[in-house]
């Protein structure tokens, strides 16, 4: 119980990734506050969490919009008392050419992507800098760091996450609170799971490990970088992509 007491807010958290990083945090004793613009599966993830015996605040959050975050964070506050660990994971994609790509698809995943990572950052940082420790990851992707067609609105804003979360370290760093980024490649998912058989098949020749990832594995790192092993880590992107980028 490594984190028996912490208090970890994530994004995007009753479903995917973000759910397998609550559940994986919560077992290691941490309290959670999770949110998400499904308040179906929202309900469904508080009681799976909850039945890991921690405590559990969950919400409707729009992390595009300041006073939804802000109020989610006075909520965790007067929850719990202390906020230790954020998890930016809340994250959308709307794929397209880029020369058919319209507006309102290219301001969506920026503002979900990347806005929502700032908001969120910036009011959580308020608190851990009162505190003088924090622990933040943001999920960034692979597609980030090398691009994909069909993806420049998605490939610019986790481009943008990495960035930010480097300017953040080296912000943040002086009241000890450290920022990280995890850059997932191909991570079975709900989203994933839909693509067409042929595709799977092109993706898995990329990877030189030949099979896709689990959330598990991106909630494993996660794991790491919220906890006292990763004391000394800070500013650092950890591609998890079974070797996809070297």
């Amino acid at each position: 119980m490594i984190l028996k007491d912490k208090v970890s807010i994530i994004t995007g958290g009753a479903r995917g990734i973000g759910k397998a990083i609550a559940l994986r945090l919560a077992k290691e004793g941490s309290h959670i506050a999770i949110c998400d613009v499904n308040t179906e599966v929202l309900a469904a993830a508080h009681k799976e969490i909850q039945a890991l015996g921690v405590e559990v605040l969950s919400d409707m959050v729009d992390v595009t919009k300041t006073d939804d975050v802000k109020n989610f964070i006075q909520k965790t506050l007067d929850k719990f008392g202390k906020i230790n660990i954020l998890i930016n994971n809340a994250g959308i994609t709307r794929d397209g050419l880029l020369v058919r790509m319209n507006e309102a698809d290219w301001d969506a995943v920026l503002n979900v992507n990347l806005k929502g990572t700032f908001n969120c950052t910036k009011a959580a940082a308020k608190v851990m800098m009162k505190q003088r420790s924090g622990k933040i990851v943001n999920i960034a992707s692979i597609i980030g760091m090398i691009g994909n067609a069909g993806q420049a609105n998605y490939a610019a804003s986790k481009g943008g996450v990495i960035a930010f979360t480097k300017s953040a370290a080296k912000e943040l760093a002086p009241r000890n609170i450290n920022v990280s980024a995890i850059a997932p490649g191909f991570i079975e998912t709900e989203m994933t799971a839909k693509l067409p058989e042929d595709v799977k098949q092109g993706i898995m020749k990329l990877v030189p490990m030949a099979k896709w990832g689990s959330a598990g594995d991106v909630a494993d790192v996660a794991m790491f970088l919220v906890s006292d092993a990763s004391a000394y880590i800070t500013g650092q992107v950890v591609r998890v992509d079974g070797g996809m980028v070297t």
